[in-house]
């Protein structure tokens, strides 16, 4: 007799960071949580989506109702995607302006975040970012995001041990499991959040 294991649906998660640089520590963040979920987290599919080709935010650039090329296939990412993982650099006590620019976009009629879950890691000096999440969450709120509370994710990357090399990659295994329980509290989120079938 062939025993039946039901298995957790897939969900899709769009993951965004607010850094523009190849070798930042807040990709390095996104890099190590595509990882994770491709090695070790089941039921997780995982993309990158960069902010970069993003104009920044003009009504006028919709025309007849449409968004620019770089806008549509932005919102459309987001709107295919059951979750959202932030990487928030912190500056100047906030979020960076490219994030702020593709919430923005994402937000123009119709709202393509409302009702999906989302969850912020951020890595940097200091705090490690964690005031960037404070805003982040105030924005989210309007825009009908709904936060995972715990655990919360921010890394004070200058502090021994060395917490990623060179190229910005994550190397710390503490912190890669600290990771890897936001990605398993987003997940369990996300389904939570889903309506039953």
């Amino acid at each position: 007799m062939e025993a039946v294991v039901a298995s957790k649906p897939v969900i899709k998660v769009a993951a965004i960071s607010g850094s523009l640089r190849k070798a930042s520590f807040n990709r390095g963040l996104i890099r190590t949580a595509l990882e994770l979920t491709k090695e070790s987290i089941a039921g997780v599919q995982m993309e990158y989506i960069d902010i970069s080709p993003l104009p920044m935010l003009d009504t006028d650039l919709e025309v007849d109702g449409k968004f620019p090329p770089a806008v549509e296939a932005f919102r459309q990412k987001i709107l295919e995607s059951d979750s959202i993982l932030f990487a928030s650099p912190e500056y100047n006590y906030s979020l960076t302006a490219p994030l702020k620019n593709a919430l923005d976009w994402a937000s123009r009629p119709p709202n393509v975040w409302a009702d999906k879950a989302a969850a912020i890691v951020s890595a940097g000096g200091g705090f490690g970012g964690a005031r960037s999440h404070y805003h982040l969450r105030q924005v989210g709120v309007f825009l009908d995001l709904h936060f995972i509370n715990k655990p919360e994710f921010y890394l004070n990357a200058f502090q021994p041990p060395a917490k990623f090399d060179s190229d910005g990659n994550l190397i710390d295994e503490d912190s890669k499991e600290r990771m890897k329980q936001v990605l398993l509290s987003l997940q369990a989120f996300t389904l939570r959040l889903q309506p039953k079938n």
